[in-house]
């Protein structure tokens, strides 16, 4: 059993203090309880970051860490007795606690002779985002410095393990097991005691204990995976309300290292934010594989198996990717993806599944298309629409015209953007549909090319991070005439570019491929802007304007602006409609005889994509 004085050690305004930074690094601190932070605004039942109510020219706040001098209960448990002192509270933590204290507000204020049943919370977030570390410590710190009068007891859980933090006498008792935790927390409930109680699902598969649910008269959370089996049993016996809590984005982590770094001079602290950064484009922005060298080579092995094993021939059964029923069982390609959070339609919170990343989404999904039939390439596809945003889905749909009938198909529903400057052409996908590609080749990012690659027709080269310039991907035609054709997504109904950025993708060219120059030489370009339903619609032909960076000088930019006015523009809109008339041109296999083929294929999709949110 061990025993801790709170008022030296966890959370305390003695023990603990506060420092802010903003999006520059700029950090102050003070002592005791936090400072006012973010402003929220109620969105449907819950709350959501106002950021109507910066002030013109104010820095904007990013981050703020809690120190605690003895570390957090979480490290106590998980980290052999490496304790973590730094707490990271961003927005999405600060939102977690605003939400909950709203639920504390309304259980005291409720008639004390009225029946009221407080509210209980399942906080949901990808693994690796901090959870546990962040949103858990920092609801602990709070709940210990909410007034004693009305909340006397916080439990904290993780696994077998319960820390009871009593508020009236100032200590934390640690149990071990769940029969004693048990007797000790009944026990308290029986005394009259109001508490709160952190349950933390630490291991897969493990939710709360069936006696939790008899503590009515009590708050609490549980933090958890989107894995229903952590908490789908619990959530039955209770009427449970979720708080999605989205990844922190790149300045959060930009943030986190200028606070790691802030001793060092500031070529240390770029060169870390670098490494940080880097690692983050390979596994996403997960501050539990990122910071340390082992971690993120622990978890950049596991993404590369995972990639690995999609090469498999059971692609089509077993890779669901960004689907919505992919968290709702072990299929390996969690690793790809992250959850966003979204409302329903009484304004409830649930989550939408999103790629982990652009390296990760672009790799996987290449790898996906070269392994799976076309009939299941579409349906992922399809399945894919239902369960993340159209724009983001619509990136997986380049690749799939490295099968025949969805190249011919979109080549027949191309609309040229007519250009000023010449007649109206047949694009080269409509004239040789036999030519389409056939391959997929990955391009690494600029300045990690280690050796130029030969030109290749029928090959269709897609970046795997997003630093191309001009397109999101590209390919060689031979005939009816040498072409380039570049792919652009695009949701505007307007898409210009700028003869610095055409500049950019030539160098490109030249740094990746043997013999540019020469094979450049009397080469035609067809752009292809693709867009998704929801999309502004693209009419107009698309110029480029000429800028004056230094890089570029005055010959260079005319030559660039008259070259482009030679490009053909054309313009296709994938709709699920498309997608299905392609279902329907191949041979599906028999579900019932009663049904349509829409329906079978509605089925078939289903199955891809179900979701339960």
């Amino acid at each position: 059993m061990l025993r801790l004085c709170v008022q030296c050690d966890v959370a305390s305004c003695h023990g603990s203090s506060w420092r802010r930074g903003d999006e520059n690094g700029n950090r102050n601190g003070c002592e005791g309880k936090p400072p006012r932070s973010w402003t929220y605004r109620a969105v449907g039942n819950t709350l959501e970051k106002d950021d109507g109510v910066q002030q013109s020219g104010a820095p904007r706040l990013r981050l703020m860490v809690l120190t605690s001098g003895r570390g957090w209960p979480y490290s106590w448990e998980w980290e052999e007795h490496k304790s973590i002192h730094d707490c990271y509270v961003n927005c999405e933590v600060e939102r977690a606690w605003r939400i909950v204290l709203e639920d504390l507000s309304e259980w005291f204020s409720t008639d004390p002779g009225a029946y009221f049943e407080p509210r209980r919370r399942v906080l949901i977030g990808t693994p690796g985002i901090g959870k546990s570390m962040a949103a858990g410590s920092y609801l602990l710190y709070q709940l210990l410095h909410y007034d004693v009068e009305k909340l006397q007891l916080v439990v904290h859980r993780f696994g077998d393990t319960t820390y009871v933090f009593d508020k009236t006498i100032q200590t934390v008792t640690k149990y071990e097991g769940n029969e004693i935790s048990k007797i000790v927390l009944y026990d308290l409930w029986q005394r009259g005691m109001k508490g709160y109680i952190i349950y933390d699902v630490t291991k897969q598969g493990t939710p709360p204990a069936s006696y939790f649910a008899s503590f009515r008269e009590w708050v609490m959370i549980v933090v958890s995976s989107p894995s229903l089996d952590n908490y789908d049993g619990w959530a039955t016996q209770v009427t449970d309300t979720r708080i999605i809590m989205n990844c922190p984005d790149e300045m959060d982590v930009k943030a986190m290292c200028a606070w790691m770094k802030r001793d060092g001079d500031t070529d240390e602290q770029k060169k870390y934010w670098r490494m940080v950064k880097e690692r983050m484009d390979e596994v996403g922005p997960l501050p539990r594989h990122i910071f340390h060298a082992n971690d993120f080579k622990a978890r950049f092995g596991a993404v590369e198996d995972t990639l690995e094993a999609i090469n498999s021939r059971y692609a089509d059964d077993r890779f669901i990717l960004p689907g919505g029923g992919l968290w709702y069982s072990k299929d390996p390609s969690q690793k790809f993806v992250r959850i966003v959070r979204t409302r329903g339609e009484v304004g409830a919170e649930r989550f939408l599944n999103a790629p982990i990343c652009y390296s990760l989404v672009s790799r996987s999904a290449n790898r996906l298309a070269k392994a799976m039939s076309e009939k299941g390439f579409l349906l992922f596809v399809l399945g894919v629409r239902k369960t993340i945003s159209s724009a983001c889905a619509d990136r997986f749909c380049l690749r799939a015209l490295i099968f025949g009938r969805f190249f011919s198909a979109m080549a027949e529903e191309l609309k040229e953007l007519r250009s000023p400057a010449h007649d109206i052409q047949d694009t080269v996908l409509k004239a040789n549909p036999g030519a389409h590609p056939t391959e997929i080749c990955e391009i690494p990012g600029v300045g990690k090319i280690d050796a130029k690659q030969n030109i290749n027709y029928r090959v269709l080269y897609i970046p795997v991070v997003r630093d191309l310039p001009l397109v999101d991907g590209f390919f060689f035609m031979e005939s009816p005439r040498r072409t380039l054709v570049g792919l652009q997504m695009t949701t505007a109904g307007e898409h210009r570019t700028t003869t610095s950025t055409v500049r950019q993708f030539t160098e490109c060219l030249v740094a990746y491929f043997n013999g540019w120059e020469e094979f450049a030489q009397g080469l035609s370009w067809e752009i292809i802007y693709l867009q998704h339903a929801d999309s502004t619609p693209m009419n107009g032909w698309q110029r480029c304007d000429v800028v004056r960076p230094p890089s570029v000088g005055d010959v260079d930019r005319g030559r660039i602006a008259e070259f482009w006015k030679t490009t053909h523009q054309y313009q296709f809109t994938l709709t699920d409609c498309f997608l299905r008339r392609m279902l329907q041109s191949q041979k599906m296999p028999k579900l019932r005889e009663a049904k349509s083929l829409d329906e079978k294929i509605e089925e078939m999709t289903e199955e891809v994509s179900a979701v339960r949110l």
